[in-house]
């Protein structure tokens, strides 16, 4: 079976991990790599997974899975060269980092392919998007989509497109966490304890979202459905669009795909 190698064990590459065990892979088919001690025996004791250095997990794993920060990737790539081969699979997962950049410090030839996950990948539900780099296979595509798949749905766009993706998918999981929070602090305003106040938010969340994804209908359409002519509801949309909320969902989404360009640039 492919062996993985996943190089940083932040929140997203323990995502990964975590992801990817639950899924079935067996664990002695992973290895991780991580630069804190203290993290490094948290994670072993956690998932029983081999903690190697990013050398010898170049040198073993068919699949390196880069997980560090943009700002860590020079010294990682510095320290993985010497031992990757054309036949090893890098996969991308620091954000807003092209393959080029992969491609002009590992040698030539390897296949790169940039992926933007997202957390919701621990209780398999990521939503993940894959480009391949200019030495990059349908082989080498479809083996990271099959990997993903496990955890979650992928989609496959050109890699013009990922600073978007990162934007939205990547980084959405925080705009919904945050939105929740605050209906759930609306609730205790308004005199509910807070255990159920989240519970009536949280169960609705996932409901909503199971509608949109099982329905095939536009949320205009779905939000129509629930908005009563003089009733509650139009009453709250009218108060969301005085106060902005749509105008600043989509300036904060460019926001953050004018970081995740900024973060490639920098890492160039």
């Amino acid at each position: 079976m492919t062996t993985i190698a996943i190089l940083g064990a932040g929140k997203i590459g323990e995502a990964l991990l975590s992801g990817l065990i639950s899924a079935g892979r067996p664990v002695d088919t992973l290895m991780f790599s991580e630069r804190s001690d203290e993290r490094t025996a948290e994670l072993v004791a956690r998932y029983g997974v081999r903690a190697v250095t990013p050398a010898e997990a170049a040198a073993e794993a068919d699949v390196v899975i880069v997980a560090v920060k943009p700002q860590d990737i020079d010294p990682l790539l510095h320290q993985i060269a010497p031992a990757i081969t054309e036949g090893t699979l890098v996969v991308s997962v620091a954000a807003g980092l092209p393959t080029a950049l992969y491609e002009a410090r590992l040698p030539a030839g390897v296949p790169v392919v940039r992926v933007m996950p997202n957390t919701p990948i621990v209780v398999r539900e990521a939503m993940s998007a894959i480009s391949p780099g200019s030495h990059a296979t349908a082989e080498h595509l479809q083996l990271v989509q099959d990997l993903l798949s496990s955890v979650g749905k992928v989609v496959r766009v050109p890699e013009s497109q990922q600073d978007a993706v990162t934007a939205l998918s990547g980084s959405g999981p925080a705009y919904f966490f945050f939105l929740v929070e605050a209906m759930i602090d609306a609730g205790i305003l308004l005199g509910l304890p807070r255990s159920v106040a989240a519970q009536l938010i949280i169960q609705s969340a996932v409901g909503s979202a199971m509608m949109l994804r099982d329905s095939g209908e536009h949320p205009v359409t779905l939000r129509e459905a629930v908005t009563s002519p003089g009733g509650t509801t139009i009453a709250a949309i009218r108060e969301l669009e005085n106060h902005g909320v749509r105008a600043a969902l989509l300036s904060a989404i460019e926001a953050a795909a004018k970081r995740s360009t900024e973060l490639g640039q920098a890492g160039r």
